[in-house]
């Protein structure tokens, strides 16, 4: 059976940790920053853990 490729745009936007978990960034942080509190903006930047569905289908994804 041949290699799967993995996919360039999850590559991008998730990492995967040394324990094997899945870190990705929140949505709602590319535009309309403006009509966002400070408080809100940064708790939504940086890494969150994700798992479940979303962290399987990443993992199928990156072939991990």
């Amino acid at each position: 059976m041949p290699k799967l490729k993995t996919h360039s745009g999850t590559k991008d936007r998730v990492r995967i940790s040394k324990n094997g978990k899945v870190r990705a960034g929140h949505p709602n942080m590319n535009h309309f920053l403006s009509k966002k509190r400070g408080l809100r903006k940064r708790s939504l930047s940086g890494l969150k853990t994700r798992s479940g569905s979303f962290a399987k289908n990443v993992k199928r994804s990156l072939g991990v």
